[in-house]
């Protein structure tokens, strides 16, 4: 029997809900990575940047052109009980005004943030990490990663990981707490600007069983929908653990790759199946 061509119905759809765009940290231009998912059998893909919603439109534009569907998305940070966590929106309006503002304002805030981490680096004697992190943002948001690779090429660390691990992790020489948004008011521009919530890389976390179904009771009492299963490397007993979560409280399951860079994080689309008794995260959307 032939294989299905590129066109045939019958071929499955392969998403990817989750990916970032030099519009926050990720490598390429909103354009690229849409090309690049295309090229690798991506049927719908949702561009999710960091607390941005920039790269959207020269996205949709490629993804018209290329024949692939286009989720509007944004990966808010969000903070409960003191500590940060990632809520991707899906199916968003990026027009809708307090979405749009809040976006403002976090760019605001990740600003501040750059300035306070440069001027820590800058008292362990490696200067020029601003000029350096905004160079390489352009127009995207500045991010923790720019300064992970501004500590890599300056050979004072040898992976992102180990800029991390020595100084941008909480309780590091250049750590800078953040004010983020409460959860339920993140959870709630998403749902606002008519987008599903899901919560990101939900094992990453570290939390406590007991923590963690504190905070998935909070999130759905907020109106969250949605708990990302297969993400980056997980592996088959963590894809167990998430489905178990989901399955627990109710939520549809999300499928999404993290993609930032080529040839450093697991490839777009390049992801294992959902869980079959899991419901698909993009039912929910229009």
């Amino acid at each position: 029997m032939p294989e299905p061509s590129p066109s045939d119905p019958a071929k499955p759809e392969i998403y990817d809900l989750h990916c970032h765009s030099s519009a926050s940290d990720g490598s390429l231009s909103p354009t690229a990575v849409v090309q690049r998912a295309h090229g690798h059998g991506v049927t719908a893909l949702a561009l999710t940047d960091h607390d941005t919603t920039a790269g959207l439109i020269e996205a949709q534009a490629c993804a018209a052109t290329a024949g692939i569907k286009l989720i509007p998305g944004i990966e808010l940070s969000a903070q409960w009980q003191n500590q940060c966590f990632h809520i991707i929106g899906l199916g968003i309006d990026p027009a809708y005004p307090p979405l749009a503002e809040a976006t403002h304002i976090l760019q605001g805030t990740r600003m501040n943030r750059a300035e306070r981490i440069a001027e820590k680096l800058a008292k362990k004697n490696i200067p020029g990490a601003l000029a350096a992190v905004m160079a390489a943002a352009g127009d995207g948001m500045v991010t923790r990663s720019h300064f992970a690779d501004f500590l890599v090429a300056g050979h004072h660390v040898d992976t992102q990981q180990e800029a991390f691990d020595r100084y941008l992790a909480k309780g590091k020489a250049a750590y800078v707490a953040t004010p983020w948004a409460e959860l339920a008011e993140a959870v709630g521009w998403i749902t606002g600007a008519g987008g599903v919530a899901v919560l990101a890389h939900p094992l990453r976390y570290n939390l406590s069983a007991n923590k963690m179904r504190k905070l998935l009771a909070v999130f759905k009492e907020a109106g969250g929908q949605g708990i990302e299963i297969v993400t980056g490397r997980i592996n088959p007993d963590e894809i167990k653990r998430a489905a178990q979560l989901a399955k627990n409280f109710g939520l549809s399951g999300s499928t999404g790759s993290d993609f930032h860079t080529p040839d450093q994080w697991v490839e777009l689309g390049r992801l294992a199946a959902l869980p079959a008794n899991i419901q698909p995260v993009w039912e929910l959307l229009n």
